[in-house]
């Protein structure tokens, strides 16, 4: 009887190569192991050359995803009605912006407090708020653009469209664009935009703005003058938006509730809220009725020690101008001078469910000062015109006129004759003559003495042979 082979197909399979090993050489084994490290060492390069490539591959292509705009083009970074507006359209907005501040007050920029050699997000305008130059800049550029998209949205309604002359002015525009690119030295139009406005920028979307622009421009010129109205409204308006043609005066000085951060006291804890509040309580007490009072009171502050602190004074400040804060107080109709309050600075946040927190970082004292509601007294003046007519203007005829009672007063050019003072003229200086001699660019004379000069004017010398 044949027995059963419990050996599995695996375990014959390593018995094989066993004593097939068994009568190799020690030679061949080792030639067998080197063989199979090379092999090893040959799948791992192969390996880690792919990753590589691939690698380089990403890099290349994030480059150029970067390079190309592509990014800027498709993220939205405001949303105005139904307008998605991307990040490479606001660049334009952005840098218009910056522009218009450079024409505008690009002089005098120092002052202001901005320094053009270095990057706007590092120069802080409110050491309150943090806010920075390019902050201040973006904001700008956002509210243009909310204002522009709505006068495009109000023509498009209105069923306006741009005039041939607009459209002539946007193709003008465009060419010398593409000018200013050549006289600067870019290889194209697109490589001048992108150093213009940033990556995203193509020829297209450029026209796409400034066509944008062109339109709301357009519009509200267009709108504006079909507008009627009437003295009586104009009254009416000024009377109803009191605060809105009106200008504001006064001071302010903020505590913030960071202020009052001790080794016991954080800055965000309900301690520091609650000093920052007792602290500005104190500078509108009953014994500052003036200005320097509302100083002397911030200079005396336990945090103000050793320092030289002191409010912000603001004058004619427009509605538009005050701070959102303080605004409703400082031009409500009631306010008078020496008015003073003390204004709490929130913040309000949304959790992931929705609710809202609000947070007192600090507290505005203000001290008002005035307003004026710019208005002005006008002087209604009447002239009676008469017109000289025939004779001579000449300084005798003038001075002879008004001895003679022909004219009620006598111009002349030249000092009274002793003979027309004996007269009864009185002279009166309103201006004195100034003469300059001008000759061709091609004459030669030079170094003309005063008597020479004199002899040209009274015809004595007629040639130029005569003063050389």
């Amino acid at each position: 009887m044949r027995g059963f082979d419990y050996m599995s197909a695996s375990s014959k399979k390593k018995l094989r190569n066993e004593q097939q090993t068994a009568k190799m050489t020690e030679k061949q084994v080792a030639e067998q192991k080197e063989a199979k490290k090379l092999t090893l060492y040959t799948t791992i390069f192969v390996v880690v050359l792919a990753v590589m490539v691939v690698f380089a591959i990403a890099i290349g292509v994030t480059r150029s995803i970067t390079n190309s705009g592509v990014r800027e083009r498709n993220t939205v970074a405001l949303t105005v009605g139904d307008h998605e507006i991307s990040n490479a359209e606001l660049n334009y907005f952005y840098m218009s912006a910056i522009n218009n501040f450079n024409s505008n007050y690009g002089s005098y920029a120092a002052m202001l407090g901005l320094d053009t050699s270095k990057p706007l997000n590092e120069q802080v305008i409110n050491n309150d708020t943090g806010l920075t130059w390019a902050d201040d800049f973006l904001n700008t550029a956002k509210d243009n653009a909310r204002s522009t998209y709505a006068l495009a949205d109000a023509a498009e309604a209105a069923g306006f469209t741009l005039s041939e002359d607009d459209l002539a002015d946007i193709d003008s525009t465009i060419n010398n664009m593409k000018l200013y690119a050549n006289l600067y030295g870019y290889s194209s139009t697109k490589d001048f935009l992108k150093a213009q406005y940033g990556n995203g920028a193509t020829e297209e979307s450029y026209r796409q703005y400034v066509t944008l622009n062109a339109l709301a421009s357009a519009y509200r010129n267009s709108y504006s003058s079909s507008l009627t109205y009437t003295d009586a409204d104009l009254r009416a308006a000024e009377s109803e938006n009191y605060e809105k043609y009106s200008s504001f005066t006064y001071n302010t000085y903020y505590l913030a509730a960071s202020k009052f951060q001790t080794d016991e006291v954080d800055a965000d804890s309900d301690e520091a809220v609650k000093a920052a509040k007792e602290a500005a309580d104190s500078l509108i007490g009953e014994d500052v009725a003036t200005v320097e009072d509302f100083d002397a009171a911030i200079a005396a502050l336990d945090v103000n020690r050793d320092t030289e602190a002191s409010s912000t004074a603001y004058t004619d400040q427009q509605y538009s101008s005050v701070s959102t804060t303080i605004r409703d107080w400082v031009i409500d109709s009631a306010r008078k001078e020496g008015d003073k309050t003390v204004i709490a600075n929130t913040s309000t946040s949304t959790d992931d469910d929705g609710k809202e927190t609000t947070t007192t970082q600090g507290y505005y004292a203000v001290f008002f000062t005035g307003s004026n509601d710019n208005t002005f007294p006008l002087v209604n003046v009447r002239h009676i015109l008469i017109k000289f007519e025939g004779g001579t203007t000449d300084s005798t005829t003038g001075v002879s006129g008004a001895l003679e009672g022909t004219y009620t007063i006598g111009m002349a050019s030249r000092e009274l004759k002793d003979s027309e003072v004996e007269g009864g003229a009185k002279a009166t200086v309103l201006a004195l003559d100034g003469i300059a001699v001008v000759v061709n660019p091609a004459n030669t004379t030079e170094d003309l003495t005063v008597d020479q000069i004199k002899g040209i004017y009274t015809g004595e010398l007629t040639i130029w042979a005569d003063v050389q």
